[in-house]
């Protein structure tokens, strides 16, 4: 797997065409979601003086359109112990003596 590589796209497609199965132990994802506002990248001339130039960076709507047949996949797929891996942190183990 090539390292120090930054990949740009919908996460989802990133980890099924470019990351290796069994390679992943944690998946970090930084909120805020669903601030139902779109995120622009603006862009500043040469001078370092504002420019209405912009572009949509990404959108940040969420609805259940299709909601719960990714979270069926993601559950019961073949990457479903990347699904189970928050609850198996979560899960207190107890101590064996």
């Amino acid at each position: 797997m090539k390292t120090n590589v930054l990949y740009y796209g919908d996460n989802l497609d990133i980890l099924r065409h470019h990351i290796p199965d069994d390679s992943i132990d944690l998946i970090y994802l930084d909120p805020p979601f669903n601030s139902n506002r779109s995120y622009n990248v603006l862009f500043r001339e040469e001078t370092g003086a504002s420019s209405a130039a912009q572009i949509e960076a990404f959108e940040d709507t969420w609805n259940w359109a299709g909601a719960a047949a990714t979270y069926d996949e993601a559950i019961r797929g073949p990457h479903q112990d990347v699904a189970r891996l928050p609850i198996s942190i979560a899960t207190p183990r107890r101590a064996t003596t």
